[in-house]
């Protein structure tokens, strides 16, 4: 196998698809059963992925209808989550070498006055709501009075995240937006990890969000792979969510994407098109539609379609391309104590079609395994977390 490195990497973000509970899952409130992905394909009778079949994913948890291969076609691997918490931008960013040991702040079950009065008073609108919902939920529940009075529907969860939903003919998408930004820097003192505006459309009992949401994150500590990629010259652009998880910092090309079948042609156009990048993209519709809302069905047929489309990202990214499939936490759509995340165990597939044959790499100590592999490979340093993979690919 040829030692020269590769000109393009694409990390693909399957969003929530963890494989098997953390050994602290209970340190996060999670029991010992959540598995994402084992015990969705348990729920609907079996996955139907016969790529990532192939690439190995049966090979990492047992999985009902995705046996174990013994000759694989990528290189797989288990990764441990080392920072404190189960969030989105918590492991977005240990991938690319952060390791948050302070997590962010938790406001359950409300925001206290003191920040809802500095962002009322801040962004010229009074809220509604202030409380733990589920995002649909809070739609039926609040949607008439915010129809009848304009104002804001603040909400937050299991997460660090202060929510304000709004219909789009009510509080139109640049003032949504805006007062989002407001409500950023009203947040930062006091470690809140995201302000999302949740904008939606549609009538009274038919409410749907929309895929205008936007995220207004914490920006992460300098020299992340993404920064240190952008100043070598490589270009790193965002598809979907991404620039937003990183508040900018690192990722300078963003591409909007509506869902999962938006993402990954985007994500195919991009591979195809670009010589020398990083392309990182989060398939949100996994965590969004099926995983918060307790949908095995809806997650597996997700599965489905998005690897029904990797032969094509592969010859997208062609002899000079490394596919990098991921996840950023667990939501175990089968879990139905909570609607939230759970605490476990990622998958990294490794796949090219440079590669002749692949192999089951163990277990690796941090998400920034991912991320060490990449920094290796484009010789841009130590993240210092993480261990890189290179070597074995090269084998």
């Amino acid at each position: 196998m040829s030692i020269r490195p590769f000109r393009k990497a694409c990390i693909l973000v399957l969003d929530g698809a963890g494989i098997g509970a953390a050994a602290d899952c209970a340190d996060f409130g999670d029991p010992p059963t959540v598995n994402t992905l084992g015990n969705c394909a348990k729920a609907v009778g079996g996955l139907r992925v016969p790529n990532l079949q192939r690439m190995g994913l049966g090979n990492l948890t047992p999985l009902v209808g995705v046996p174990a291969v013994t000759d694989l076609g990528a290189f797989v691997l288990r990764m441990v989550e080392v920072s404190a918490g189960k969030d989105t931008p918590t492991g977005h960013w240990e991938m690319v070498g952060v390791q948050t040991t302070l997590p962010f702040v938790v406001y359950n079950p409300r925001f206290p006055d003191e920040i809802v009065e500095a962002f009322e008073q801040a962004s010229g609108h009074r809220i509604i709501g202030n409380c733990v919902a589920s995002g649909t939920a809070i739609l039926d529940e609040l949607g008439p009075e915010h129809l009848r009075t304009g104002k804001p529907i603040l909400y937050t969860s299991a997460d660090s995240v202060f929510q304000l939903a709004a219909h789009e003919q009510v509080v139109p998408i640049e003032e949504l937006w805006r007062i989002c930004e407001v409500a950023r820097k009203v947040l930062d003192p006091y470690r809140v990890g995201r302000v999302i505006a949740r904008p939606f459309v549609g009538e009274l009992g038919a409410f749907k969000r929309t895929y205008n949401r936007k995220d207004f994150s914490m920006p992460p500590p300098p020299g992340t792979l993404l920064d240190r990629l952008t100043q070598r010259g490589v270009p790193v652009v965002g598809v979907g969510k991404i620039q937003d998880i990183f508040a900018g910092c690192g990722v300078p090309h963003s591409v909007h994407s509506e869902g999962n079948a938006d993402g990954m042609q985007l994500t195919i156009e991009q591979c195809r098109d670009r010589a020398d990048a990083l392309i990182f993209t989060n398939l949100v519709d996994f965590d969004a539609l099926y995983g918060h809302r307790r949908d095995p069905h809806g997650f597996a047929r997700a599965l489905t379609e998005a690897d029904a489309r990797l032969p094509e990202l592969l010859t997208a990214l062609g002899d000079d391309g490394l596919l990098c499939i991921t996840a950023d936490h667990g939501n175990d759509p089968t879990y139905l104590a909570t609607t939230d995340h759970t605490r476990e165990h990622v998958p990294l597939i490794l796949a090219s079609t440079r590669f002749q044959r692949g192999g089951d790499l163990g277990t690796g100590q941090s998400f920034a395994c991912l991320g060490q592999t990449l920094a290796e490979n484009w010789g841009v340093g130590d993240l210092g977390l993480g261990t890189s993979y290179l070597a074995s690919l090269r084998a």
